[in-house]
């Protein structure tokens, strides 16, 4: 079975010709790159991700849709969080700020998966940004886990702002790397996360993990090119708490094990699918 990657570029739900020749020169890793940005409150910071959501009515059209783990919308108390978003004019990327509406009247907009810490909403964003849309098509399953036979101790990348810190002036998330360290993995919905052997610091949840592999072997021979997919969302850093008493009290100490815990991306499907219906599109 081949996978069959859809990497659309929109501006406002339509596709130009010359996006999708631009499309064709990008590799995922530098499509996601673009796509991924920081997002904040008073009281809040964390990673979010962009993916495109096909239309019910219209096809060739996709609709924005924010995915982060659910504790970053949940920490921000405002009714209006800031998105710091990119455009691109002529060869040079500056920063774009956005207020981005995620409450109204104190209700969220969001939706939260009611298993994982997964959120999911559809958002409209300026026409100037730069939002390289990677479709859900991208997205883990388990039959793609078992078929490349994805293993403890197989590499991922996982873009995110740690403490809030960004690659460059122009506000784009850091790419870090690390393995697999937990088992089993499938299926995920018993298995709902796993371990990556990759130190979580605040501002990184929310982030995606990819799976690259070039010239993999599985089912028993090499096949030639490359395999791309995401795999989870960072959620949260792996401690242990130990209880330590003395004669005059008991104390609580937790310990970090430079651990991070990632949700599996399987569930942002079903995520999507959970979100209000969409309203016919006017032709």
């Amino acid at each position: 079975m081949k996978i069959l990657l859809k990497l659309l570029l929109i501006v406002f739900f339509i596709i130009p010709i010359d996006a999708q020749a631009e499309q064709k020169r990008l590799d995922v890793n530098t499509i996601l790159m673009r796509s991924t940005y920081k997002i904040q409150d008073e009281k809040s910071l964390g990673t979010v991700f962009i993916m495109g959501e096909p239309s019910p009515d219209m096809p060739g059209k996709l609709y924005y849709v924010l995915i982060t783990a659910a504790h970053v919308l949940e920490g921000m108390k405002s009714d209006v969080a800031t998105i710091h978003l990119r455009k691109l004019e002529g060869e040079k990327f500056s920063k774009l700020l956005y207020p981005l509406q995620i409450k109204k009247d104190g209700k969220q907009l969001w939706i939260r998966h009611p298993d994982v810490d997964i959120a999911a909403m559809r958002v409209r964003l300026p026409k100037e940004a730069d939002v390289p849309l990677i479709s859900t098509n991208l997205i883990e399953t388990d039959e793609i886990l078992e078929q490349f036979q994805v293993h403890p101790g197989d590499q991922l990348l996982v873009l995110g702002f740690p403490y809030g810190a960004e690659a460059n002036a122009a506000g784009f998330p850091i790419l870090r790397s690390g393995r697999i360290a937990s088992y089993p993995l499938i299926p995920t919905k018993i298995n709902k996360t796993f371990l990556l052997d990759f130190e979580v610091f605040k501002g990184n949840s929310g982030g995606p993990a990819l799976f690259y592999s070039e010239n993999r072997v599985y089912g028993g021979s090499t096949h030639i090119g490359s395999i791309q997919f995401i795999m989870g969302i960072v959620s949260q850093e792996k401690d242990v708490t130990e209880r330590v008493e003395s004669l005059s009290e008991t104390a609580l100490r937790k310990h970090t094990l430079a651990l991070g815990v990632i949700t599996h991306a399987s569930f942002v499907v079903d995520l999507i699918k959970m979100l209000p219906a969409i309203e016919k599109d006017k032709p």
